[in-house]
């Protein structure tokens, strides 16, 4: 892993905002290792503003983070809705492959498939390690669960710059009382398990150095996605469905493979499954109007 450049820079649209859990975005810099950090106070998506900075032909404002007090139009898997009270984390991580020593590529990165479940193992990880009476579990391929309730959400996506962009969504803030109604029995915030919002920061400073360290052990090691993820698979031996557009695979979970491809016992024996889920398209949530309206 190289050094940043010490072109970096920090933009924030919310300091000093009243009742906003505040962030140290220099001190994330310098802990997280950041070339970039831009905080707003609200943003239709993270996302949005990470397509661009993944973009951008400067290596030198990357890794960069952009966080939002609030979302207005923050999106998961296949388009579905999400939904956070302000001042949870949310935010989108951006970096490129090679400055965690994968070998440079043309186009999208092809370790961006693993990359998701690796970026729930360090989230995971990191919420136990700041939150250590909540025991977390990961849900194939991106939710991070607590009990069967939905604590945090990763979206992965792969740039056609080779970045690799991760959005997160944390419930560090808010009560299920506030959520949409159909999301009541669906999720949990860190608040309604321990009775206090935890501080971004704290999440953060945890998070970022174990991603990091994670995926560039990966890039010499794919065994390590395996290990890591297995301890924290809510699923093994659990009966499931694979879901990819119309296709419906009943079986059991075996966990997943080297590369973060879904095993599963089947009729037809085992088989290896990616890019699906094993929620229905017709279940997912998805707000009427935007939030901010």
């Amino acid at each position: 892993m190289q050094p940043v450049s010490p072109s970096s820079a920090v933009t924030s649209a919310a300091a000093g905002a009243a009742g906003v859990d505040p962030i140290d975005l220099q001190r994330l810099m310098a802990v997280g290792r950041l070339a970039t950090v831009e905080h707003l106070h609200e943003a239709e998506s993270t996302m949005h503003r990470g397509r661009v900075l993944a973009a951008t032909p400067q290596t030198s404002t990357l890794p960069a983070v952009v966080l939002a007090d609030r979302q207005t139009d923050g999106r998961g898997r296949r388009g579905a809705g999400w939904w956070q009270a302000s001042g949870s984390l949310a935010m989108t991580v951006v970096v490129d492959p090679v400055w965690l020593g994968w070998p440079a590529s043309d186009g999208p990165s092809p370790a961006a498939a693993g990359w998701s479940l690796a970026c729930g193992i360090a989230l995971a990880e990191s919420l136990m390690a700041v939150v250590p009476a909540v025991t977390v579990g990961l849900r194939w391929p991106n939710d991070v669960e607590v009990g069967s309730r939905k604590l945090a959400g990763i979206l992965a996506e792969a740039s056609s710059s080779g970045r690799v962009l991760f959005g997160v969504g944390v419930n560090t803030a808010g009560r299920i009382a506030e959520a949409p109604l159909p999301l009541r029995e669906r999720l949990v915030t860190i608040p309604d398990l321990i009775g206090k919002p935890l501080p971004r920061q704290q999440l953060l400073e945890a998070f970022l150095p174990r991603l990091w360290e994670l995926l560039t052990a990966l890039a010499t090691d794919s065994g390590v996605l395996r290990q890591r993820y297995a301890p924290l698979c809510t699923l093994t031996g659990a009966a499931v469905t694979f879901h990819h557009g119309q296709e419906q695979v009943p079986g059991v979970c075996l966990g997943i493979d080297a590369d973060g491809a879904l095993c599963m016992q089947t009729a037809e024996g085992e088989r290896r499954f990616h890019g699906g889920s094993l929620t229905p398209q017709s279940s997912q949530w998805r707000p009427a109007t935007p939030l901010g309206s």
